[in-house]
């Protein structure tokens, strides 16, 4: 019997997997809830079913990121979490029989993170494993070839973590990697609205509101809870005055990435100035992100069709590419 094969990505915020030949298999916030204190954490709810209890659990329960900044928080939690997914994503008990699977991580990452990711995966129950760089499975998932002799350069914006990568016929030219991402936006957010309105929301509010203003004109109205009086109220915000408060944190993220530029030969940069910068993750669907990397990179940018799980969706097709899996797993 073959073995079955997944592509993952363990994001801070999501968890995406995706099954070569049958498509996207799980999409759930990457979150677990567990008993609090317990030093072999065993989840009780993972997923969707755990952010409906964020925020409303009595003492003694806890909900928790087993990941963050794309790498291993906790390692007996992120055992257990991965665990749960495993057995979520193979419903027939033959296909938990040591699966493969291919694991997005951070260009940024260090070889102690690495071995802390493939000790869990292991653990968890999965039989061999490879790591692929995270933006170079979201541009296979986005249609490019890393092989060709071209140069691409794209930017993968989590809820962690930022990176741009410049790769070319099997080669990382170039990279930058930032723990400044989606969560710092949420978190601007937060902080506007709880000193210019005196309004304290919880972290799903702020996520909602990030991209929801993506619909031009339409007011945004949030719920939250007064500062002072400590009782329900709502407030109304504008698309403009969202995108002024994520702008500086948006500029931040552009230049810190758009450093790699400097490390190109001029063709390169030709070749990117012709195709442009493919931004996908979680930040591509924030409006103000877009045109801040498109003036910091001196490129048009284009935002991947499926931004949210293409990075799964590379890595699932990796695992029918030796070529490419020699080239760049780590």
């Amino acid at each position: 019997m073959p073995f079955c094969s997944f592509g993952i990505d363990l994001g801070s915020t999501t968890t995406v997997v995706c099954r070569p030949g049958r498509g996207l298999v799980l999409q759930e916030p990457s979150l677990m809830l567990i008993r609090a204190g317990d030093r072999r954490p065993e989840p009780i709810l993972i997923g969707a079913e755990a952010q409906r209890l964020q925020g409303r659990i009595r003492n003694g329960m806890a909900v928790v990121r087993p990941f963050r900044d794309g790498a291993v928080a906790d390692l007996p939690a992120a055992r257990a979490y991965l665990a749960s997914v495993l057995r979520r994503i193979t419903p027939r008990p033959w296909d938990r029989m040591r699966p493969r699977a291919a694991l997005s991580v951070p260009t940024g990452s260090t070889a102690l993170e690495q071995r802390a990711l493939l000790e869990v995966a292991e653990e968890a129950g999965f039989g061999r494993v490879v790591l692929v760089p995270g933006p170079i499975a979201g541009a296979v998932g986005c249609g490019l070839d890393p092989m060709e002799p071209r140069v691409h350069l794209v930017v993968d914006v989590g809820g962690g973590r930022s990176e741009a990568v410049a790769f070319c016929y099997g080669d990382v030219l170039t990279s930058r990697s930032s723990r400044i991402a989606g969560e710092e936006m949420t978190l601007a957010l937060r902080r506007h609205l709880r000193q210019r309105y005196r309004l304290i929301v919880d972290e799903l509010t702020a996520e909602g509101a990030k991209t929801a203003a993506t619909a031009p004109n339409g007011p945004l109205v949030l719920e939250g809870r007064d500062l002072e009086s400590g009782r329900p109220r709502l407030v109304t915000m504008s698309v403009q005055e969202v995108g002024e408060v994520l702008s500086p944190v948006c500029e931040e993220i552009a230049e810190a990435l758009a450093e790699c530029l400097e490390e190109l030969p001029p063709l390169a940069v030709m070749d990117i100035l012709q195709d442009g910068v493919l931004l996908f993750g979680g930040g591509a669907l924030v409006p103000a992100l877009t045109e801040v990397v498109a003036a910091a990179f001196a490129a048009p940018v284009r935002v991947a069709e499926r931004p949210l799980t293409c990075v799964a969706e590379g890595a699932a097709a990796c695992m029918r590419w030796p070529d490419l899996r020699q080239a760049y797993a780590v």
